[in-house]
């Protein structure tokens, strides 16, 4: 089967900066303070995930899940290491990214679609599709600055959700909107990952979604890898409960 990722040695560095202004830098400097601080946001990573495999990564906050997400999308590039992906990359890692507060959301469907990499044409022949799935009304036409963060999801996962990719990437992107609206989310998602041939990267702080929608899960600590293999395995190297109290419990069980 063909690779669909291949992540090797991936090292991502941040830094901390421990004061905003030029004078409070000044003095600290002066008192012979430590004004920024480097730190592995991504240590030595590596894994390779085949084409029409299900992902889940899981991982306390800070574990660095979406920087992770990010690099595979190509926000981000890895300071050591490298990253290889095959085929068009879609999905929602971040609520409201890319669209722009001053336009309407029918103006910012043409742009977003644009910006992952959909024509024209294949916006105007999934254009009615993907506003049904938004389910926005009147809305679409007023400016996305007065949209609700539920509102931007709805939007963006509908678009990112009709783009013809190979690798589909979702970030977190159910936890905010109303439920019957993230349980279609989820029914999508476990469309594609029923189609066999489109690979699915999925992050969630949910024990029981993970374990009905991946076939491996990723489990990351403090940056490092710690756990590849079987999704209830990993929910349990994570130390979750699979019968933990989330709302995203309740919507696997929906789906």
């Amino acid at each position: 089967m063909a690779k669909s990722i291949v992540v090797e040695n991936a090292t991502k560095y941040f830094t901390l900066r421990y004061h905003r202004t030029f004078k409070e830098v000044a003095v600290a400097k002066a008192k012979g303070r430590q004004t920024t601080d480097t730190f592995k946001a991504i240590d030595d990573v590596s894994f390779t995930v085949e084409r029409g495999e299900s992902i889940g990564i899981m991982g306390l906050n800070g574990s660095g899940k979406s920087t992770l997400l990010k690099m595979i999308n190509g926000v981000m590039r890895p300071d050591e290491g490298s990253i290889l992906t095959r085929g068009r990359i879609a999905g929602l890692i971040a609520t409201g990214a890319g669209f722009h507060n001053q336009l309407t959301g029918r103006e910012n469907l043409y742009l977003n679609a644009a910006i992952l990499g959909m024509t024209e044409a294949e916006v105007r022949r999934k254009f009615d599709d993907i506003v049904e799935f938004a389910e926005l009304g009147h809305t679409l036409d007023g400016p996305v600055g007065h949209y609700s963060s539920g509102q931007k999801a709805r939007l963006g996962f509908a678009i990112a959700i009709h783009v013809d990719s190979d690798i589909f990437l979702a970030d977190e992107v159910l936890a905010v909107g109303d439920k019957p609206f993230r349980v279609k989310c989820m029914k999508r998602m476990r469309q594609i990952r029923n189609s066999g041939d489109r690979t699915l990267f999925y992050v969630s702080h949910s024990p029981e979604s993970v374990i009905k929608m991946c076939s491996r899960v990723l489990v990351l600590e403090k940056g490092r890898l710690t756990f590849d293999g079987d999704p209830v395995a990993g929910v349990h190297h994570l130390g979750y409960d699979v019968e933990d109290d989330d709302s995203d419990d309740e919507i696997a069980n929906d789906i």
